[in-house]
Parts: C-alpha cells; structure tokens; sequence
C-alpha cells in the first residue's frame, strides 16, 4: 500500500506550503468539519450557490455506502484550507462524490492557494478526476470541461406570492391549466393535503417504487436498482442536518399519495432530486402541482432558491425563473487511469453530445428507448 493509499496519511507538500492529507468520512473530526463548514459560507457568500451537495454531510453521508470515498485535506500552517471529496477506482481514477446522483461538485477551497491542478491529483494518487455537475467558478477543473449544462432554477426569495405573479405572466395557461387540475383533482379524487416534508418511511417507498417504474418506462437505467443509492436515500431521509438534510415532499388526495418528490436542503437552497407520481392520476398533472406546492412550502420554511437540477425537461422551462451553470468533463494527468477513463467514458460523452446537438436525432433515440422499455415490461 502507497502512502497516498493510507487514509490519515500525509500525502504531499504541495504549492505554497499546501500540505495533502487523505482520509475517510469517518476519520474526519469537528476541527475538519467545522473548518469544511465555514470555507463552504465564505464561498457561498462570494456567490456560490447554496448547496446541500457541497456540505460535508453529504460526504459523511455517500461514505457510509461507499468505502471509497476519501477526502483529501488541505493544511496550511496547522490550519485547515480545503476540502476535495472523491471516489477512487483502480488505476488512479478518481470520481466526483456520488458521481451520476449528486447535483453539484467540487472543491471547498480557501481563496487564493495558488493551487496546481495536477500536483493536487498527484498528491491524491490520481491519474483522473472525473465530474459530471461541476459547480460554476471551480477555478481549479472548470479549466477541463468538456460541456457546460443550464441547471434551470426556481427564486421565491421574495415570498409564493411573487412568484406566482411571476408566472401569471411568463406563464399564464401553465398556472391557470395547473390550478384549475388541482381543483378538479380534489373534486373527483377527494381533499387535496400537501406535506413538504413527510417523515413517514413508506411515503418514501411509494416514491421510489414509482421512479424506479418510470425509468423502466422511459428506457433509462434504474437508478434504485443500485443499492447504495437506495440506501442513501434512505439514510438521507432519515437525517436531519442543517447543511444537508432530506426533505420527502408529498402531495395526497383522498388520503392517497399522487405524487412525491425526495431531494436535499441546505439553510437557503432545495435541491430538486427525485420527483414522481402514481401515473393513474396522469390526467391531473400531479407532478405539476407537486411543484408549486414545494415551490410555496420552500418559500414558507425560509428555502429562497428550488434547484431543479441538469436537463432538458417541458416543466422545468415553464416553472424556471433563472438558472445556474454546472459542467462535465475530467482532470487528466499522465497516468494508466488516463487511458483507462478515456477508453470508458469519452467515445461515449462525444456520441451523447452529437446526439444532443441534433434536436430531431435526440427526439428519434427518445422514441426507440420509449419502445425498447415496453417491449421490456410486456
């Protein structure tokens, strides 16, 4: 085992007296977390969005269900000036936390380090850093992106009312048609209840049964199939961390569930993460619905900021009011892991991106994925 193997150990010195220092989640002390902690406010502060991804939490969190999570460490004269989290493979290859379900990644840096890219993945044991939702000013891999993606937004900074306002003229049969479904959903379907944050673990079962459904519909790989995101979802759920706790939103009718949504909070900001509904109720729009009510309850618990994360989708155009800039891409340094990333990841980003490009193309291998999945499930 390499001294970059060991958790706890001293790595390297790096530029300016930077020292490295790999460990585990759980070896991680109040001193590291609270100093993670404030370097994470001062960034927010300077204008980085709020995000619960970018709390220690979360990697305390994705630590308990993946072993290869390591925190690299970065002491400056006794004192601890940042933070990056990842995920470690064979060969030196290194993954954002949670790559593939974490909304925002990165570094949590003190400014002004006059860090070197390489020498910090050198110090890490890294051949690779891989991201796919790099948060927006990483000065340090924003360099080594291949795409840069909208993450569409929802402000109610200003209150619910504002921003139905808002949408009564950027958006007018939107509200109108959503609303007047609702009305007609508790009508024919029973008293309409909305709790922005359940706590009842089968409620979040339901929720998870219909995503993992809806993937199959779509064609798209089950993301609760993998255990370790079921399990951090669970976990989440079950926490209540200030920085990063899990919020179930759900919306009943009749008593019944008709539509849910799981995702993380921070003191400001909702991360939207794994929205669904009972497609018996299709009709209603219940995801719709689901929506403004989480948009109003966010609004009413101090939330300013809803995340609707990465993608295309129609509700995300008509809901959004601004967006932020996330990125995908890699840090390579010459190493087996650098050939080993690019024959696993790069022939396949470039076709998605030619896909993406081409509207009618991408429209066309929607429609084949669509029919491979029924033809699955008959």
């Amino acid at each position: 085992m390499s001294l970059v193997d060991t958790p706890g150990a001293y790595a390297a010195t790096i530029a300016h007296g930077v020292r490295v220092q790999l460990r585990t989640p759980a070896e991680l002390g109040e001193r590291e977390l609270n100093g993670w902690r404030a370097l994470r406010r001062d960034m927010v502060a300077a204008g980085a969005p709020a995000s619960p991804f970018m709390e220690p939490e979360f990697t305390l969190a994705v630590g308990r269900v993946r072993p290869e999570v390591r925190v690299a460490v970065l002491w400056r004269d006794g004192e601890a000036v940042g933070f990056l989290p990842f995920e470690r493979a064979a060969f030196g290859r290194g993954r954002a936390v949670g790559l593939g379900v974490s909304d925002c990644q990165g570094a949590v840096l003190a400014p002004g380090l006059g860090l070197i890219t390489r020498e910090l993945l050198a110090a890490c044991g890294l051949s690779v850093f891989e991201f796919d939702n790099l948060e927006d000013g990483q000065e340090l891999f924003v360099p080594a992106a291949a795409e840069s993606f909208r993450s569409p937004v929802i402000d109610v900074s200003r209150g619910y009312a504002a921003y139905e306002d808002l949408l009564r003229i950027r958006a007018p049969k939107l509200l109108k048609t959503t609303l007047a479904k609702e009305r007609r959903l508790a009508r024919q379907a029973g008293e309409i209840r909305f709790v922005f944050d359940e706590r009842d673990p089968a409620a979040l079962a339901t929720l998870m049964e219909w995503k993992s459904a809806q993937y199959r519909r779509t064609g798209r790989g089950d993301r609760f199939a993998k255990e370790w995101i079921a399990e951090l979802v669970r976990r989440l759920h079950g926490s209540g961390e200030a920085g990063c706790a899990g919020v179930l939103s759900v919306l009943y009718a009749g008593g019944r569930p008709v539509a849910a949504h799981f995702g993380l909070r921070s003191r400001t900001l909702l991360a939207c993460w794994f929205p669904s509904y009972d497609p018996a109720f299709a009709k209603y729009s219940p995801g719709l619905v689901l929506h403004l009510r989480m948009a109003e309850g966010a609004a009413a618990a101090g939330i300013g900021t809803l995340d609707l994360g990465r993608g295309d989708a129609e509700y995300k155009e008509s809901l959004h009011t601004g967006e932020f800039r996330v990125h995908e891409g890699a840090v390579v340094r010459a190493g087996p892991g650098a050939a080993v990333h690019w024959l696993l990841r790069e022939p396949a980003r470039r076709a998605h991106g030619f896909v993406r490009d081409r509207p009618e193309l991408a429209a066309r291998g929607r429609r084949a994925l669509s029919g491979l999945a029924k033809l699955r499930t008959r």
